[in-house]
């Protein structure tokens, strides 16, 4: 029989974080601080018109594109947090999750063997969605010195004839860094100066702890450049809804549209309709919960000072990505002697590319007790690697 399997896909490296977490669903006693979902329960009212929608038999295939309902609130939102106007119509896109809007944003833009520019450590979807649209990545090594924000430096360097789209991740997954406008505007003006393109992923735009979330859509020439992406799994605590957007230039949103009425049809109807209640009325529960995350977030970099553990400070998501390398072990190795030792699963730096190499990635989506006995856990396994190194 000849091979069944596409060269391509098999040479794709499954997803890094799945491994630990296997694991310990089958461990006793043992604590997940890896996996990148709220613990909130999606607020009631954004439920109930969910709930609603069935009782009302709207259980139909709606647009490709998405209800006209949500995607005028989709713009009305953006135009209230960041000052952005888009066509509902022809500018605005419902998917599956912001998940879809990056694998059809990028399969829309490039031709085979054009450049895509990555930033890492990032989300483990950009590369092999890249792949998949037959682009060549390239990658960028953030800096811990930098506080993994992207510069303009480091931009200028990585482009080629061939680059055709920048991914920006941020506020970011894993290291929770942010790009503030001073940063913004210093890469828009390579990116302007070079005529490329932006897929700006702002999935934890609303989840930021220093000031207002700027985009880079704000940057004078940029909104006609770039294809901001967003969704509701993090800011509403919608993970399983599985519900996003893309805004963008028409002419590309046109086509991506196109893919996702190939691929998808359209985005699911009940979830739709509670989106749009989380737009009209969710405001407060984001910001309840965003005081919450920065309530852990502080306690976390309170808990590695106290015990010598170096972590830069992060204003963005809901990730610390604290720096392991004075104990002479890969990410990996740490990771899973913490696993094994002290029942207590982390994110290796790596899962996110090989800069994230000596970091871990440590989700505060948990609640408070939970971290308080996972830190305990935490500050003895590094106690103990302390002595073992003296």
């Amino acid at each position: 029989m000849r091979n069944p399997l596409s060269d391509k896909v098999v040479n794709i490296k499954p997803s890094g974080i799945r491994k630990f977490f296997d694991i310990v669903s089958e461990m006793k006693d043992a604590i997940s601080l890896g996996v990148g979902e709220p613990d909130f329960d999606t607020p009631w009212h954004i439920r109930d018109e969910g709930i609603f929608s069935l009782e009302q038999g709207r259980t139909f295939y709606t647009s490709n594109a998405g209800l006209k309902e949500l995607k005028v609130e989709i713009c009305r939102y953006l135009k209230r947090r960041i000052g952005a106007e888009y066509d509902y119509n022809k500018e605005t896109l419902v998917t599956v999750g912001g998940s879809e809007a990056i694998d059809i944003a990028l399969r829309a833009m490039i031709n085979p063997g054009e450049e895509v520019i990555i930033p890492q450590p990032s989300y483990v979807s950009y590369e092999p969605c890249a792949v998949l649209a037959d682009a060549v990545p390239v990658v960028i090594n953030l800096k811990a010195e930098n506080e993994f924000r992207l510069t303009a430096e480091e931009l200028r360097e990585a482009i080629t004839e061939k680059t055709k789209v920048l991914i920006l991740p941020f506020p970011n997954n894993p290291t929770g860094a942010i790009m503030e406008r001073k940063d913004l505007e210093a890469i828009a003006e390579v990116i302007r100066e070079k005529d490329i393109f932006v897929i700006s992923d702002e999935i934890y735009s609303e989840l930021s702890y220093k000031g207002d979330h700027v985009s880079i859509v704000n940057i004078p020439g940029m909104q006609e450049r770039t294809i901001l992406i967003n969704g509701f799994s993090k800011a509403y605590a919608m993970t399983g809804w599985r519900l996003g957007y893309a805004c963008g230039p028409e002419a590309i949103i046109e086509q991506m549209t196109k893919i996702h009425q190939f691929a998808i049809m359209c985005a699911p109807t009940t979830s739709q309709y509670a989106a749009v209640e989380a737009l009209r009325n969710g405001d407060d529960d984001v910001a309840m919960m965003r005081e919450s995350y920065d309530q852990r977030r502080r306690f976390l970099l309170h808990a590695f000072k106290e015990m010598g553990l170096p972590c830069f400070e992060p204003y963005g998501a809901f990730y610390v990505f604290p720096c392991i390398k004075e104990f002479g072990m890969t990410s990996e190795e740490f990771a899973t002697r913490f696993l094994e030792e002290e029942k207590v699963a982390v994110v290796p730096g790596t899962a996110f590319g090989d800069s994230g190499e000596g970091f871990l990635r440590i989700s505060y989506a948990y609640s408070l007790d939970n971290l308080r006995e996972a830190i305990g856990r935490l500050a003895k396994f590094v106690s103990r690697l302390k002595q073992e190194k003296n």
